[in-house]
Parts: structure tokens; C-alpha cells; sequence
């Protein structure tokens, strides 16, 4: 185990239906394989030491016998092995046979799991030689005068890694309603491993795919699918190898179709505890009985860590995945909206417009929030405040695109007023931090008092990163009558205005906000040098892109502060130091855990993905909390 994960196989080897010699020879070469890539449990296809398709020939009692021995001898060639593996094959125990998984580690045979649901339908006759598992614990006496336990209800836990737990079922038992990986995760297996045989048909590898990652996202676990492949008889069916490895509902890794081999993956274990801690419905351990543990020890030391990160864990690879995310994220934004101007019964939406991301994408959720509850957009009113850091390209940008858009625009300059509040606190004119709020704060006061004038709403701009980071002045860009973009990270924001960008039949809207994409990140709250931008916020809190990563996988996921740091300096390797990391990273735990204050009275606004901060809902914390815990864990890096 890597800091908590686990790397695992699935195999389809090349078999020959009744050559127990020749698919035993294969097993032991792939489990050698396996454990030379660092693999701590490879998954075989179901009956694999027979092949599933012998038909009468299961009722031969050579070709059981025969299968008992090859297991022996697998588990005897593989000792010195740091892994587990678990094998198909056909068992007999008081005159019934059975269809088993053995699961061996080390020179033993841990146990063996029969099939619990047989299935006898359109092509499956196994009903002719199989008998459903027993309801009892069986003792097995195996031919070197050792006893292995048969029954559905074991559970393998690591003694080094208790983490590393995981438990057994057999192809149809994932088709059925009464599924006893069910029974297994709720036990407190995070691995389950399914040994198959499961034919291809037009349609079926989908199905096949959606019951795998289903099955791992509704039972919080980790799921090993091994299918069998080229090699079994093709006399009435075909076989393609559809191994998978999922995890919580995401699919890891796929075997390419008609081809056998292994696949691997890193199965994540401490996010899998993390969810299942956090899912309360999850209840584990609670009335689940019958369950015998067997313990076991490996410790594979040829593992190397291969998962991938992606650098912005919001926003989705794949281009139309991604369009449909965004369109997604803006009807829900619009709808959220939409609700309150209709409960309020108000006509008029007020917002900020400074030619930055954030008030661009509130005015694109306002305009759809109006088409949506058929008002007129004249409605909408863009309030434009220049002061001491406006830049005319921001100011043009926000000027063009109200009026290309055609809402209400309204321009108020207000270095006048801050000049002179400035003056009645007796500020001296330095470039503090009250010169900067000052305008924050006033740009705040004059929309909420446009929206006393017209009956309106105030609408917030502020974005989830920006939340996450506190960087908002209290009671100024702070504070709003319903926030928009509370939940949309800025890493998302520009694929939001991308897609708005890029689906407008307006070109030049589109000019506008591309350029706006463009523009550096800035509050503009201090005087710029040569006309451009001299306060850019990356500069003083670090890049949006390393905060994501990091809210990401310190909220959704739990991870401490050593692990973002590890697997961040894998995602960024080559593009940040890691010294640069570490840097940022501390910075993140500083900002967020001092800034609880700001969330703990955000106005309200739609949840729109897995992460949210609302004090209402998803994030729930004191203002005062410590942050000395997590630092000290960098501090040790």
C-alpha cells in the first residue's frame, strides 16, 4: 500500500477448455506478472482453471480432481508472491459441485466463495451441474491434509492495513437484485472482486460497464470485474475479456475489447473510508452477522504509484462532457434565480458589472434567468463603478457588453464618495487595506441602494474559489441578496463564459467576453501603472488552478495536508516547483481556515457540484478552529 492505495488487477489469460495444465501454466505466469507490477490482488475469470464452457464435462470426476490439484500447486508456485489472487474453479463437497472462487496468498488457500445465484436462462445452464452455495460454513480437507473454509460471507482484511479488506462474489450474483456485495461492503468490504464468464452480445458491454460503476458507487467500494475471454468454446457463444476496475461510481480501467491480459489500477482506500464516513446512510457493520475474517499479510514493495489527477479536477477532459456540464451549471444557476425573483415577486436584478469573470458570468445566469421567467431584460441593471484602479479595458469591456446585451446600464464614478469617506475617517491616502475596501464597500452600499430605488435584488458575483480563499471584503463584494456563483470554482468560470462564448450568435458578444477571458484576475482596487492592471490576485494568493486542486481534495475527499501535497507534485510536475506547492498549500490552509468568519453568514445561492461551503448545507464549521493541526503536518515535508 501507497498511502492508502491499493493497486489490484484484472486478467483474462489465455486459456484451453480442459487443459488444466495448460491454463494453470498461465494463471501462475500472470500472478508472477502481477506481483512483479506491484499488483496486491489479481482477479481471474470465473471457472478459469477449467474454462467456464466444459458443459458435461463438469460431472467428470477427473476434471475436479484435477482442478483441486492445480490450485495446490498454483498457491505452491506463487508463495513468495506478495500478492493475493483469486481463481475460478469447480469444488466438490458432499456430493455437490460447486462453483468457487479460491482466494490464495502466500503458499495457502485462504478460502473458497461459491457462487450464490446460478443462473438457468436463455444461454446459462448451470443449474445441470451447479449447486447454489450452501447457507452454512463448509470445512473443505484439502489434499496436502490442510482445511480451507467455504462459504459467501468471508471477508480477507489485511493485518498491516485493515484498510485493505475485501471480499468475493461470482458473475450473476452482480446481475441480480439481491446482490451479496451488498451484504459485503455493509460488512466492511472496500474491495469486491467479481470472477465472470459473461458472453458478448450486441449491447452487453455497456449493460456490463453501468452495473460495474453502479455497483461501486452505491456500495462505496472498489469493484474488480474479471472477465473470461478468447479461449473459451465458441460453440454457441463468444467471449471477449471485458475486464474493468471501478471505483465509487468512476471506471479506472477498461481491457480493450477481444483481447486477453491484465488491466490495473490504484484503488484509492482512504477516499473510499472518507465517503463511507461521511455518507451516514452507509451503515456499516450494523446488523450484518455471519461474517468469518480471515486475516492475511502482504506488503508488496514493487508498487508504484501510476493513478493520474487531473490539474482541474472541476472541469471535465472530454469537450462534450464538458458542454454539457456547462450548459448544466447555468440552467441551474438560472433556475435558483429564477425561484427567487418569482417568490419576491421582483422584476429587477442589480449587479456589479467590472468587466472581470465573475460579474461577466452573473450577468450570462441573470439574462438566461429572465428568458426563463419571460421578463424583460431592461430589468436587468449593470451597475458600472469606476474608481482608482479601474483600467479603461475592463470599464470598455463591462460598458460594451451591457449595451451589446442589451440590459440597463447605469454608470456611477465613485472616487468622489470614497474620497471623501476616506477623509471623514481620517485616513492618510496610504494604499491599505481600508483604501481597498473602501471602494468595495461603497460599490456594495450604492447597488444595494439601487435596489431600494427600483424594488430589486442585488445579485453576488462571487465565486466558490474565492469563498474557499475569503478573498471578498466583509460586508462589501461579501455580501448580496442571492449569490449566483457561490458554487462554481474559478477554474470553471472560464469554461462557463467559454461555452457562453462559443454557443452566442451574437460575434460581438462573443468579442467581449473572449477578450474579458483574457484579462488578468484583479479587484482593481489599486491605482494601475502605464494604464494597466497593477494588482493581480494569482500574484498574492497563488493560481486558482493549485486552490481548486486543493479545495477539491481537502473537501470532497478528506485528503490530509501530506497527500494533496504528494499527489499534487505529481499532477503540476514540471509547471510548479514543488517548493511552490508547498508554499501555496500552506497559504490555502491559512486563508481558509481564517476566513470561516466570511462563509458562516454568505447569502443564500444554488449548490451546483459535489463542493459547496454553504453554512447551511454542505460546510459546517466554527470561525474560530485551529489551523495549527494541518500546518503542522506541512511543516514536516
Amino acid at each position: 500500500m501507497i498511502d492508502g492505495f491499493i493497486k489490484v488487477a484484472a486478467v483474462s489469460p489465455d486459456i484451453k477448455v480442459a487443459d488444466i495444465d495448460y491454463n494453470k501454466e498461465n494463471i501462475i505466469k500472470n500472478i508472477i506478472k502481477s506481483n512483479e507490477k506491484g499488483v496486491s490482488l489479481v482477479v481471474f475469470p470465473e471457472l478459469c482453471i477449467t474454462g467456464y464452457t466444459c458443459g458435461d464435462l463438469f460431472l467428470q470426476k477427473e476434471l475436479i480432481d484435477a482442478a483441486m490439484r492445480a490450485i495446490i500447486c498454483i498457491a505452491e508456485h506463487t508463495a513468495k508472491c506478495e500478492c493475493i489472487s483469486i481463481i475460478g474453479m469447480p469444488l466438490c463437497y458432499n456430493d455437490k459441485l460447486y462453483n468457487c472462487a479460491a482466494v490464495i496468498c502466500k503458499g495457502e488457500i485462504l478460502g473458497f466463495i461459491p457462487k450464490t445465484n446460478i443462473p438457468n436462462y436463455t444461454e446459462f445452464y448451470e443449474l445441470r451441474y451447479f449447486a447454489p452455495a450452501p447457507n452454512m460454513p463448509c470445512e473443505i480437507k484439502l489434499s496436502n491434509n490442510k482445511i480451507a473454509m467455504m462459504h459467501t460471507k468471508l471477508l480477507f482484511e489485511s493485518n498491516n492495513n485493515p484498510e485493505f479488506t475485501f471480499a468475493v462474489e461470482i458473475c450473476e450474483d452482480l446481475w441480480t437484485a439481491s446482490r451479496p456485495s451488498a451484504s459485503h461492503a455493509l460488512a466492511g468490504a472496500k474491495i469486491i472482486a467479481n470472477l465472470s464468464a459473461s458472453n458478448e452480445t450486441i449491447g452487453k458491454r455497456d449493460y456490463r460497464r453501468q452495473l460495474t460503476a453502479q455497483e461501486s458507487a452505491q456500495s462505496l467500494c472498489a469493484y474488480i470485474y474479471a472477465d473470461a475471454g478468447e479461449g473459451e468454446s465458441t460453440t454457441d457463444l463468444i467471449y471477449s475479456g471485458h475486464c474493468l476496475i471501478a471505483e465509487n461510481g468512476v471506471i479506472l480501467n477498461e481491457s480493450i475489447p477481444y483481447t486477453n491480459g491484465m488491466i490495473t489500477a490504484d484503488v484509492d482506500l482512504l477516499r473510499l473510508s472518507h465517503e463511507r464516513r461521511r455518507i451516514n446512510t452507509f451503515m456499516a457493520r450494523d446488523g450484518i452477522t455471519g461474517y468469518t475474517t480471515i486475516k492475511f499479510d502482504v506488503n508488496n514493495k514493487n508498487a508504484i504509484l501510476t493513478r493520474k489527477f487531473e490539474q482541474k479536477p472541476f472541469v471535465p477532459r472530454n469537450i462534450t462532457e464538458l458542454s454539457q456540464r456547462c450548459n448544466d451549471i447555468l440552467m441551474m444557476q438560472a433556475l435558483g434565480l429564477k425561484k427567487r425573483l418569482m417568490h419576491t415577486n421582483v422584476k429587477n436584478a442589480v449587479v456589479g458589472l467590472s468587466g472581470g469573470l465573475d460579474s461577466t458570468l452573473a450577468l450570462i445566469v441573470i439574462l438566461k434567468a429572465y428568458e426563463l421567467a419571460g421578463l424583460d431584460k431592461k430589468g436587468i441593471i449593470a451597475v458600472t463603478m469606476p474608481c482608482f484602479g479601474t483600467t479603461g479595458r475592463t470599464y470598455n469591456n463591462a460598458v460594451s457588453l451591457a449595451n451589446l446585451m442589451g440590459v440597463t446600464l447605469k454608470e456611477i464614478n465613485i472616487e468622489n464618495a470614497v474620497k471623501v469617506h476616506l477623509e471623514d475617517i481620517g485616513h492618510d491616502n496610504s494604499l491599505d487595506i481600508a483604501y481597498e475596501n473602501a471602494q468595495a464597500r461603497e460599490r456594495t452600499q450604492v447597488l444595494m441602494d439601487i435596489a431600494n430605488m427600483v424594488n430589486g435584488l442585488v445579485i453576488g458575483t462571487a465565486d466558490l474559489s474565492e469563498i474557499a480563499l475569503g478573498w471578498a471584503t466583509y460586508n462589501g463584494d461579501h455580501m448580496s441578496m442571492y449569490a449566483v456563483n457561490c458554487s462554481v470554482p474559478k477554474t470553471l468560470v472560464r469554461h462557463l463564459i467559454k461555452y457562453y462564448a462559443d454557443n452566442t450568435e451574437d460575434h460581438q458578444v462573443s468579442k467581449v467576453l473572449k477578450d474579458i477571458l483574457d484579462t488578468p484576475v484583479s479587484p482593481e482596487l489599486l491605482p494601475p501603472k502605464d494604464g494597466e492592471i497593477a494588482q493581480k490576485t494569482e500574484d498574492i494568493v497563488g493560481d486558482y488552478q493549485l486552490h481548486d486542486f486543493f479545495l477539491y481534495y481537502a473537501i470532497r475527499w478528506g485528503y490530509t495536508p501530506k497527500r494533496i501535497y504528494d499527489i499534487a507534485c505529481t499532477a503540476f510536475n514540471g509547471e510548479y516547483t514543488n517548493e511552490e506547492i508547498l508554499k501555496w498549500l500552506k497559504n490555502f490552509y491559512k486563508r481558509f481556515f481564517n476566513n470561516q468568519f466570511k462563509r458562516s453568514c454568505l447569502p443564500d445561492g444554488p449548490k451546483i457540484g459535489s463542493v459547496s461551503l454553504s453554512q447551511r448545507g454542505d460546510w459546517r464549521m466554527p470561525s474560530d478552529a485551529m489551523v495549527s493541526l494541518w500546518l503542522k503536518e506541512l511543516e514536516m515535508i
